[in-house]
C-alpha cells in the first residue's frame, strides 16, 4: 500500500497501472468506515500477491485529485487500467464483495504466470534461444489454457520448426475459434497449406511445374494458388505473397476473395511481436510487414 499525493500520482498511479491494476482508496483519518475498509484492502492485495496495486489518498489533504474523480464521499475506490478508470465502488464493502469486483477485472495468477512466461519466451527468441522460448511458451499455455496469444506464439514457434504433429495437437482445442480470430484463423492457413502440399506430393521440384503452367496462362489462378500455398508450407512468406498479388491484381474477387484472406493471414504470420518502447512511443513497424500492407492496400484499392 502507498500513499499518493499530487506530486507521485502520475508515477504511482497512471504509469503503474499500464502494467497492473491500481485501485485508488480515498480516505480520510475522521472517517469511521474508511478504517474498517483499509485491512481488507490491505488484506487482498497481499492475497492477489501482486496481481493488482493498492494506493490510498487523503481526500482531506489532496483535494485536487478527489475533484478530479469527482469524489462526493468516503470511502471510494476507483480502479484504474492502462490510465483510465474503469470501475469503482463507494462504501465500506465486506471482503467477500471486494473479491468479486477485484475478480472482474484483475487477472488470474494462472494468467499472470502466462503472460510473464510469454515475455520471457519473446525475450529468448529475440536471443535466438528457440529452446527455452518452446519452454516457456508450452508452460504458458499449460498455465493458461485460455490465453489465445501465447497459444498462437506456441503453435507458431513449432510450425516454424517443422514439428507439424505436435502443432496440430497444441492448435487442437482452439481450431473451433479459428473461424473468429484472425491468428487463430491465420495459423490455420498454414496448417491447411501444409497439409495440402503434403496431400498433394508436392516435392522440390514443383516450383517448376507450377511456373511451367503460369507461362501458358497467367490467368490459371487455380495453379497461382497452389503455387502460393507451397510456398506458405516452405515458410517463403514474401514470395507467396507475391503469388497471390499475381492473382489479386487480376481478379480481386476469385475464389471468393481466397487470395487476399491467406495474404492477410501471411501478414498476421510474420508479424513480430511490439517491441517494448518508452511510455508515449509507438513501437516502430516491421520493414517487410509495413512494405506488403502497403503493397496490398494498392491493390485492393485500385
Amino acid at each position: 500500500m502507498i500513499d499518493v499525493t499530487v506530486e507521485n500520482f502520475e508515477a504511482e498511479v497512471v504509469a503503474a497501472s499500464m502494467n497492473v491494476p491500481v485501485l485508488v482508496d480515498f480516505w480520510a483519518p475522521w472517517c469511521g468506515p474508511c478504517k474498517s475498509l483499509g485491512p481488507v484492502l490491505e488484506k487482498l492485495e497481499t492475497d492477489y500477491d501482486g496481481r493488482f496495486k493498492l494506493v490510498k489518498i487523503d481526500s482531506d489533504q489532496e483535494q485536487q485529485l478527489a475533484g478530479m474523480f469527482g469524489i462526493r464521499s468516503i470511502p471510494t475506490c476507483v480502479l484504474l487500467m492502462n490510465g483510465q478508470p474503469v470501475d469503482g465502488f463507494m462504501g465500506a464493502l465486506p471482503e467477500g464483495q471486494v473479491r468479486a469486483f477485484l475478480d472482474k477485472h484483475v487477472p488470474t495468477a494462472e494468467e499472470l504466470v502466462a503472460e510473464i512466461e510469454g515475455e520471457e519466451a519473446h525475450d529468448a527468441l529475440a536471443e535466438g534461444d528457440t529452446g527455452t522460448a518452446l519452454e516457456k511458451l508450452q508452460h504458458a499455455v499449460v498455465t493458461d489454457p485460455s490465453n489465445d496469444d501465447a497459444r498462437f506464439d506456441y503453435v507458431k514457434l513449432l510450425l516454424q520448426l517443422h514439428r507439424e504433429d505436435d502443432a496440430k495437437v497444441a492448435f487442437a482445442p482452439v481450431i473451433a475459434k479459428a473461424a473468429g480470430s484472425r491468428k487463430l484463423g491465420a495459423l490455420k492457413a498454414w496448417m491447411d497449406a501444409i497439409d495440402f502440399v503434403a496431400s498433394s506430393a508436392y516435392g522440390e521440384s514443383a516450383g517448376a511445374e507450377f511456373d511451367a503452367k503460369i507461362v501458358t496462362n497467367k490467368r490459371d489462378f487455380d495453379t497461382r494458388y497452389a503455387r502460393a500455398r507451397w510456398l506458405m508450407a516452405g515458410q517463403r512468406w514474401t514470395d507467396a505473397m507475391d503469388e497471390l498479388l499475381e492473382i489479386l491484381m487480376r481478379d480481386k474477387a476469385w475464389g471468393e476473395e481466397v487470395a487476399r484472406k491467406t495474404y492477410v493471414a501471411i501478414l498476421e504470420i510474420i508479424e513480430p511481436p511490439k517491441v517494448k518502447v518508452a511510455d508515449g512511443q509507438i513501437p516502430p513497424d516491421d520493414p517487410v510487414v509495413a512494405t506488403y500492407r502497403r503493397r496490398l492496400s494498392s491493390v485492393v484499392l485500385s
